[in-house]
């Protein structure tokens, strides 16, 4: 044991995480040979096999599992170390590791771009999670500084600060019959085909409060895993779909799909940037926090407001600067 290292700790994690010797390589920029090397020195050095290899399909022994919650934290209090040496320097440079659900994509790089114009000497680590519960397991384990979400995890003791509004429409494609209409009920929406996201997805939660507020129950003819797929399937004129208006610039810019005007939309709820409180915020991730306070709500309103015209108040969020939305609903309890 006294021969391990931390860089074996590291590729050691990665592969458990992604069970997967080829995608460990692509995210630490190694090889897939030199990632199996350090996996079979760090085996060696336990004298135990840490993996079950059956030809492509990789997965934890009990050794493994048992050894990955200790490497794991080794590496955060490493992690943590840096962080408070970091502070005495007073230098915001080092790894930025940020989290975020997929709708965030759309907006969270450009965000990052602006920041590290500000900050060059930042590295940043991006994680995209296909949905709300696989980013609140990386934050569990301490694998990424900040977390940006929707709805914070009420399973993890974290602070949770609202910096944006996060519109919701309904679309649909061109020449959908409720687009003649104008402004439509959310009862005139039962007889028309819904395509949705996943019941994990904060997306759809959001959804399924909205339609139980109005005692209306959705058609819901496909579940589909993300985004993109339900766009594509809205445009092929397949149904309706429900999303968050950050994902849509394109193909609204496009006019390849349109917005609903559907009473009581846009459904609006908060962005969060969400941390543990267990852990302390390196001065580049400190940094980035103040960073979305600051700006991240103004950016996100001048890139929406052209989409949805409301007739509903506006409202401040809890940052207490103007959003230009109807204020996001509570956290259902």
């Amino acid at each position: 044991m006294k021969t391990i290292t931390f860089r074996q700790l590291r590729v050691f994690t990665e592969v458990a995480r992604h069970l997967s010797f080829v995608r460990a390589a692509e995210v630490l920029h190694l090889t897939p040979p030199a990632v199996t090397m350090q996996v079979k020195e760090l085996e060696g050095a336990i004298e135990l096999p840490l993996f079950d290899r059956a030809g492509r399909k990789v997965s934890l022994t009990t050794a493994g599992e048992y050894f990955l919650v200790y490497a794991r934290r080794m590496l955060a209090t490493l992690k943590e170390a840096d962080d408070a040496m970091s502070r005495f320097r007073k230098l915001e440079t080092g790894v930025l590791s940020v989290g975020m659900v997929s709708t965030a994509k759309y907006f969270v790089p450009r965000l990052l771009g602006k920041f590290r114009e500000e900050h060059p000497g930042v590295e940043v680590r991006l994680s995209v999670s296909a949905n709300r519960e696989e980013l609140v397991a990386l934050m569990h384990s301490a694998d990424v500084d900040l977390a940006i979400m929707g709805r914070p995890p009420r399973e993890l003791a974290c602070r949770a600060e609202p910096f944006a509004a996060h519109p919701h429409v309904f679309i649909a494609p061109p020449g959908h019959p409720l687009l003649a209409h104008g402004e439509v009920s959310v009862a005139d929406l039962e007889r028309y085909p819904l395509i949705v996201r996943e019941p994990a997805s904060g997306t759809r939660a959001l959804m399924d409060r909205f339609f139980a507020e109005h005692r209306v129950e959705p058609n819901i003819d496909m579940v589909m895993p993300s985004n993109e797929t339900i766009k594509q399937a809205v445009m092929a004129g397949m149904g309706m779909g429900f999303l968050s208006l950050h994902t849509l610039g394109l193909e609204l810019t496009a006019g390849l799909v349109e917005i609903l005007p559907v009473q009581g939309c846009p459904v609006v709820r908060a962005w969060n940037v969400v941390n543990l409180q267990s852990r302390l915020l390196s001065p580049s991730a400190e940094a980035f926090r103040y960073f979305l306070m600051e700006v991240g709500e103004a950016y996100l309103a001048e890139h929406d407001r052209p989409w949805v015209r409301t007739s509903a108040p506006v409202a401040p969020l809890a940052t207490g600067k103007t959003a230009g939305w109807p204020a996001a609903p509570a956290a259902p309890a």
